[in-house]
């Protein structure tokens, strides 16, 4: 099993930034991606981004392109989603996801409200 836990969420005004990290622990050696997602209420959840735990390539919505960038730093566990340029319509909570074989493992997630 893989555990997952996020910080860093928060307030933040209409063209602020956060930074979401996002720790692993257990069997974090087999991972093979790690995603972000997010669900506004009334909304189903949808993909934010992505990153290949071994080689690092990263794979984004059309929505953040430009505005968000996910890393890692695998001596940690941690990967990280640098939100820049933030709109309202990036009020979410936001999960992060953890692919191992062919199971899809999930934090508790963590709240960002965007101010206008």
């Amino acid at each position: 099993q893989v555990q997952l836990a996020e910080s860093g969420g928060g307030l933040v005004q209409a063209g602020g930034s956060l930074r979401l990290s996002c720790a692993l622990s257990g069997r974090s050696f087999y991972v093979y991606a790690v995603g972000w997602f997010r669900q506004a209420p009334g909304k189903e959840r949808e993909f934010v981004a992505s990153i290949t735990w071994s080689d690092g390539d990263t794979s984004y919505a059309d929505s953040v392109k430009g505005r968000f960038t996910i890393s890692r730093n695998n001596a940690k566990n941690t990967v990280y989603l640098q939100m820049d340029s933030l709109r309202p319509e990036d009020t979410a909570a936001y999960y992060c996801n953890a692919a191992l074989g062919a199971i899809s493992y999930w934090g508790q997630g963590t709240q960002v409200t965007v101010s206008s």
